[in-house]
C-alpha cells in the first residue's frame, strides 16, 4: 500500500479537488428537491391518503425525486474512491483518535449503510417507477412508504452528520 501511496501523492491536491466537489455534490444535490417537493406532497398525502390526487403528485414527484438522486448517487462512490486514495497518497494514519478517524467511522456506521439502502428504493428492486411500469402497485406502495419512512429516520442523521463531516475535515479539532 506505501508503493501505491508513493504514485498518488504527485497527485493529492487533484484528488482533494475532486474529493471535495464530490462530497458537495453527494451531499447538497438533492436538499431543494427533498424540502420544496417531497416533504410537501407527503405531508399532504399524509393527511389524506386515499385522495387521488395526492396520490398521485406524489407519486409523480417522488418517481422524480429517484430519477434526480442520480447526481447524489455518482458522487458518492467518488467521493469513497478519492478519499481513500488521499488516505493513501497522503500519508495519513489511522492511529489515534484523530478528526480522521472519527470521520470515517461517521462515514463507514452511517452513510455508508444508508446510501446503501437508499441506492436500493431509489434504482434497484425499489425503484417506483419500474414499480409502477410493471403494474405491482402493491410494491410500489409498500416502497413509496417505505422510502417515506427512509427518509424520515435518514434526515435528522444527514442534518446533524454531513455539517459535522465538514467540520472535521475543514477544522481538524483533534
Amino acid at each position: 500500500m506505501e508503493a501505491f501511496g508513493e504514485v498518488l501523492q504527485p497527485w493529492y491536491f487533484q484528488l482533494k479537488f475532486l474529493h471535495v466537489i464530490s462530497v458537495a455534490m453527494w451531499s447538497f444535490s438533492t436538499a431543494v428537491a427533498y424540502r420544496d417537493y417531497i416533504v410537501p406532497v407527503f405531508n399532504a398525502w399524509s393527511r389524506a391518503p386515499a385522495d387521488p390526487e395526492r396520490i398521485a403528485r406524489r407519486d409523480w414527484a417522488m418517481e422524480r425525486f429517484d430519477s434526480g438522486a442520480i447526481l447524489e448517487h455518482v458522487a458518492f462512490p467518488l467521493l469513497l474512491v478519492t478519499g481513500l486514495a488521499m488516505f493513501f497518497a497522503g500519508g495519513w494514519s489511522l492511529d489515534g483518535f484523530t478528526w480522521l478517524a472519527v470521520k470515517l467511522v461517521i462515514v463507514a456506521a452511517i452513510f455508508i449503510p444508508m446510501e446503501a439502502i437508499d441506492y436500493y428504493i431509489s434504482h434497484f428492486g425499489g425503484n417506483k417507477a419500474r414499480l409502477r411500469n410493471r403494474g405491482d402497485m402493491a410494491r410500489h406502495e409498500a416502497m413509496m412508504r417505505f422510502h417515506w419512512l427512509f427518509f424520515k429516520v435518514s434526515t435528522p442523521l444527514v442534518v446533524i452528520f454531513i455539517p459535522a463531516i465538514y467540520y472535521l475535515a475543514i477544522v481538524k479539532p483533534f
